[in-house]
Parts: structure tokens; sequence; C-alpha cells
């Protein structure tokens, strides 16, 4: 609603003829400034003072100027005395202000304060003869960035790099007035230092007035920072504070030189033996890892093929025994950067028996075998006859050999720290004599009834094997029933009839010798026959004994 011109004459005219008079006699009093978020109510209180107590004014005019934005010139937004309250039309706040009054002064109520309400705003209080004066105000408006956005390098840094590289950005948009952007690594603030830290900043002033900012972190990394974080913190203005917001952290990928080389066997676990397959792996302190070249030390301009860092020896003797090195490919061969281990490939040879395959004793001799395997480890020799053990050590000794001491001799041959190294070897002992009747009795005594049918049972050992032949007297009625023979033995069984007392002999006999089992057998009358008409006289022996 706009004055009449009259009226505003009227008062210009009285401004003008008191103001050298009067000036002094009123006392207005603003804050210098007024700080409110954007979007929220702004209250900018105007207190005023008559100083003259005796002559207060009968009339008091409050007249509510803003500063233009960007220039010097201020336009009145509002008006107000004892009758009326009047905001100008097409100003930047109408309809947006409201002015309320106490005894103690007036108040401009700002509704929905926009960023370009961060200007200056006046109060002019004019009393007429008693006097008029002016204060201002300075509105500030804040509006929070938002959060943080860091974004870190995903390709990898050298540290060979001579100048810092481009480690991470950070982003904060939408912010009044303009905020800052400090960066830190592992939570300590990086300090820009020319050849180590440099910090780009770009400002963006937004349509709408916000301050955008992108800051660019450059650093000059080292091998340590594979391990550090990195980490950006906005910091601005609020109503009488600051305030920070942290963004996330990100670790960067740095590439660094090897400085130091492993070596070590994966596969097998434990010791190594001929046949096996082994796995070496070889491993650096580099980033990125490097290829590497694999070989030993008596060839060590010889590479082996392997598979980027491992080494593949399928099936391993004796001869891949060594140390074997591997170093990076950018490396040269007299590089103190490499990996080395020793490789002992174990072994056990097949055993060696002597006397070899077989042997021929004659009885009551004595003889000594020894079992032999070459190994790369301690052995333990143990020795077997039909399962069961007769001996330890590589030597087994045969003392006055008897028939019993024939057969086969088997030597097993194992290492106690590697129990898949083992091996076996065997001789066949021939005990050679003269036959030997088996039982203890050479002579034997029966008393029969006459007419009974008796058998008679030889056995006789010997090597060569022996012949068995009968002599029998005092009766014509016999025959051999059993003949058989084995390696060692040969057992026969004659039936008699005993008609009258009988006189038999069993002949054993060889090329060394031979040996007689006699039988007496007295025909008795008096003893009656039995429900069985034969009488079978045998020695029990296990096998193909009778």
């Amino acid at each position: 609603m706009a004055f009449p011109h009259n009226i505003c004459l009227r008062l210009f005219l009285q401004i003008c003829l008191f103001n050298m008079f009067v000036w002094a006699k009123v006392e207005v009093t603003m804050h210098d400034s007024v700080e409110v978020y954007l979007g929220d109510l702004a209250q900018i209180p105007c207190q005023y003072n008559f100083t003259d107590t005796d002559d207060q004014p009968s009339f008091v005019m409050i007249q509510w100027f803003v500063r233009v934005v960007g220039g010097s010139s201020r336009v009145r937004i509002f008006y107000l005395d004892a009758r009326q309250q009047i905001a100008d039309n097409n100003t930047d706040y109408t309809g947006r202000i409201l002015v309320t009054s106490d005894q103690h002064g007036v108040q401009l109520n700002i509704l929905k304060v926009e960023l370009s309400d961060q200007r200056e705003f006046f109060c002019q209080v004019n009393g007429m003869a008693a006097g008029n004066a002016e204060g201002k105000t300075h509105l500030r408006v804040f509006a929070p960035p938002e959060a943080p956005v860091i974004e870190g390098v995903l390709s990898g840094i050298s540290v060979t790099n001579e100048v810092p590289s481009k480690v991470a950005s950070c982003e904060a948009r939408n912010g009044f007035p303009k905020p800052n952007i400090t960066w830190y690594r592992n939570g300590e603030p990086l300090v820009p230092e020319p050849g180590y830290v440099n910090v780009l900043i770009l400002v963006t002033r937004e349509s709408a007035g916000f301050y955008s900012l992108q800051s660019t972190l450059e650093y000059k990394v080292v091998k340590e920072d594979k391990d550090a974080h990195f980490s950006c913190e906005v910091s601005f203005f609020v109503p009488a504070a600051i305030r920070t917001v942290e963004s996330s952290r990100v670790n960067i990928t740095v590439h660094y030189p090897t400085t130091m080389v492993e070596l070590w066997k994966d596969l097998p676990q434990g010791l190594v033996k001929e046949g096996d397959t082994v796995e070496l792996r070889c491993q650096g302190d580099g980033n990125p890892p490097p290829p590497f070249i694999f070989s030993r030390e008596q060839e060590p301009d010889v590479e082996l093929e392997s598979n980027g860092d491992v080494l593949i020896l399928s099936p391993v003797s004796r001869k891949d025994s060594g140390i074997y090195q591997c170093r990076p490919l950018e490396s040269d061969s007299d590089s103190d950067v490499k990996g080395e281990m020793q490789l002992p490939v174990h072994y056990l040879d097949p055993a060696v028996v002597v006397p070899k395959d077989s042997e021929v004793m004659l009885k009551g001799e004595d003889l000594t075998a020894s079992c032999n395997a070459l190994s790369s480890l301690p052995t333990h020799t143990v020795w077997y006859k039909n399962g069961q053990q007769v001996g330890k050590g590589n030597t087994l000794h045969l003392r006055d050999a008897t028939y019993e001491t024939s057969g086969e001799y088997v030597c097993e041959v194992t290492v106690p720290t590697l129990p898949a190294l083992h091996t076996s070897g065997s001789v066949h002992i021939i005990v050679q004599g003269g036959p030997q009747m088996v039982g203890v009795d050479q002579e034997v005594q029966l008393e029969e009834a006459a007419g009974r049918m008796v058998n008679l049972s030889c056995e006789a050992q010997g090597h060569p094997l022996p012949s068995i032949s009968w002599n029998i007297i005092g009766s014509q009625t016999w025959q051999e029933v059993v003949i058989k023979a084995n390696e060692h033995m040969t057992h026969s069984v004659v039936s008699v009839k005993v008609t009258s007392d009988v006189s038999a002999l069993c002949n054993a006999s060889n090329d060394m010798g031979t040996d007689v089992k006699a039988f007496s057998i007295k025909a008795s009358k008096s003893l009656s026959l039995s429900h069985s008409d034969c009488h079978i006289f045998m020695i029990d022996i296990s096998n193909d004994r009778i």
C-alpha cells in the first residue's frame, strides 16, 4: 500500500528540518548479525529508546529497508506507525515478512529464508521532533552441504613415480556458504607440501546459489601406504558453530618392486621320495606379484619350465636333488633378490641278498647271509621265515644247519622316517645230507594177534630226496599202501599180515648215505582179534605225514 504524495513530502521536510537538531535523541539497538538455516524463520529485532524522557514523541514512524543485492542502494520493504502497518509491494519480501512490536521495539520476521536473503537489513526509527536514527543487521543464511563422497583411484599407483599421483577425489555438494575440504591419512590431516602432497580444489556455484566443491588429492605414495586409509572431511558454517562430516575411508593399490623372495615346498608334505610329484612355490613381497624364473644352483642360466609362481617336478628321482632358486623376471641372475631351498629326494634301492637266490649247505655247517639296500636315509632290516621273525640287522647267521634250517628266508628293509620306502629280498637255503628218519625210536617192537593186518609207517628226510625200500621177514602177505614225497621228505606205509613173528626194515638212502628203521612184531596166539581185523601203527605228523 503506497503513501499519498503530500504525506511523504511532509514527512520528508520534517525529517530534514529536525535532522541536525534531534538525531541524537533516539537510540536504536540491533544485532550485528543474525544467523539462520535455509528455509527457517529469521527474526531480526530492532530496539529503540528516546533519550529525552521529558519529550517523548507522540508519533513514531518505523521503516525497514534491505540492501540491494550486488549494490550499495537499498529498498524499503515495510512501513509501520501507531495507526498502520504496510508491506511494500513488488519487493523480494512481499508476502514473506511480518513485523511485530512491543513497548521496547519491533521485530522483522522473514518466512522461509532463502539464500538471497543473506544481506543487510536496516531499521529506521523517526520520532519527528524527538529525533530519528537507524541500525542495521546482517542476515546470514546457512545450508549444510550433502555428505562428502570420496572415490579412490582404482588403478595401482607406483612408488617409483617421481611426482605426486592422484590418490582420490572428494566432492561436497550444495552447501552455503562455501564449505572447506580437508584430507586425512589414517586419521591424520594432510598438509600440502611441494613434491609430496598437492590438493586441487574446484569450486562450482550452482544455479540455485549453492556451492559445490570437488577436491583432488595428489600424493607421493610409499610402500607403507598399501595399508593406509584415506578420507576427506567437509567443514561448514552453521548458526553459531562450525560442523564437520567425514567421508568413508578408501584404500589404494600401491605398486612397489620386489625386495625379498621366498621359495618353499608346497607338496608333498614331509620328506620327498623318488616317484613323488613335487610342487615348489615362489613368493615375493612386490606388488603386483611379478612372474618368476626357476633354476637350479648347479645350472643358474638354465630356466626350468614353470607355471607362474609354481614349479612342478614329476616324477622326481635322486637326480632332481639339489638347491633350487627363483627370482623375479625383471632381475638378472646375479641379483640378490631371490629365494632358494635345498630339495633332497630320498631313495631306497632294491635289496641285494648274499648268497643270491639259493644256497646249498651241508648238514652241520654254518652260513652268514647279508641283505643290503642303498638308501639316502637310515634303514631297518628284519629277517623272516614262514612269516616268523628269525633275525634283525643286515646279516643273518645260520649255525649247525639241520634239515629244519632249510627254507626261504626273506629280508624286509624299511626306512623308519619314511615308511613309504621299503624293499625286500630272499634266499632259499637247502641243507644237504644223508637220510634221517623222522621220529624218536629207531627200533619199534610190537605184539599183535596172529592173523591181524598191521600198517607200518616210515618217514625219512634228507637232500637229495631219499628213496625208501622195505625188507620184511616172517610174512609173505604185505604191500606198500602209501608212498609220497615233498621237497624235503619221503613217506612210505606198508600193510603187513601177521602170521608169525615178523621183522621189517625200512631203508632210506640217497647219494649222501643211508638210514634204517627196524620193526619187530611178535605174533601172539593168546591175543584175540578185535572187531577190527586191522591195526595201524602210525606216526602222527602234520602236512603230508601220516
